[in-house]
C-alpha cells in the first residue's frame, strides 16, 4: 500500500499552475518557500506536468505511470494463480497416479 499523500492535489495543481503561468519563471526553490512546500517535490510535480503536458519524454505520463501500476499488480495475481494451479497439477498426478489406457 502507498504512503499516504503529505501535500493535498488541489495544492499541488496550484502550485504547478503558479509555476507554470508566470512571467518571468520564479524559482522553484522560491516559490516552494511561499507554498510552504519542500521544493524537490515541487520540482518533481512540475516535471510530472511536463511529462503530462507532452514536454518532456525523460519520464513517464501519470496516465502510462498507472497503466504500468495496474498491470505489475495483473501479473503478480497471475503469477500466483500459475502457483496455485502448479501446486493442484502436481498434487493430482501424485494422488493419482499412472494414467491406465482403456481399451
Amino acid at each position: 500500500m502507498a504512503a499516504p499523500k503529505k501535500y493535498p492535489d488541489e495544492l499541488r495543481a496550484r502550485a504547478v499552475r503558479l509555476y507554470r503561468e508566470s512571467d518571468p519563471k520564479p524559482t522553484i526553490r522560491r516559490l516552494a518557500e511561499q507554498l510552504n512546500v519542500h521544493h524537490e517535490a515541487l520540482r518533481n510535480w512540475i516535471r510530472q506536468a511536463e511529462a503530462d503536458a507532452g514536454e518532456r519524454h525523460d519520464r513517464p505520463t501519470t496516465e502510462m505511470a498507472e497503466e504500468n501500476r495496474r498491470l505489475r499488480e495483473e501479473v503478480a495475481e497471475l503469477r500466483r494463480v500459475n502457483e496455485i494451479l502448479r501446486a493442484a497439477s502436481s498434487y493430482f498426478a501424485s494422488e493419482l497416479g499412472p494414467t491406465r489406457r482403456r481399451s
